[in-house]
This record gives C-alpha cells, sequence and structure tokens, in this order.
C-alpha cells in the first residue's frame, strides 16, 4: 500500500472527535477499515466482500456471533 488513505467516517457518528467509530478507506483495489480509537489496527478487504458482511448484518445472519 503506498501513498496516505484518506479515511472516511459516517455522518451519523457525529463531530466529537472522542466518540469510536469505524473508518474506511480506499486502497488500491482493496478497502481499509480501522476503528478510529485504533487507528493502527488495519483491516483490509475487497468490495464484495464487505458488501457481503454488510448485508448478513443488516438481516441478522451474524447476530448469534455475539
Amino acid at each position: 500500500m503506498t501513498g496516505e488513505l484518506i479515511w472516511q467516517k459516517s455522518s451519523f457518528s457525529g463531530g466529537d472527535n472522542n466518540q469510536s467509530c469505524v473508518e474506511v478507506a480506499h486502497a488500491s483495489h482493496l478497502i481499509a477499515i480501522r476503528e478510529s480509537d485504533i487507528p493502527n489496527d488495519i483491516i483490509m478487504t475487497t468490495a464484495a466482500h464487505l458488501r457481503s458482511l454488510i448485508r448478513g448484518v443488516k438481516s441478522g445472519r451474524l447476530d448469534d456471533l455475539i
């Protein structure tokens, strides 16, 4: 991965910089994901895998994992 990532967070996260939230950034052909209060821990995934995760969360298919 080269260059500086431009991180984005949901507008639903509010303007409070002390509030933790999930941030995403484009990294070449991958998507980078991190939690704002732990910025050095970054997960890399494809757009297709991220879409699948979001669909699973929204549908409730992953509820038994927590």
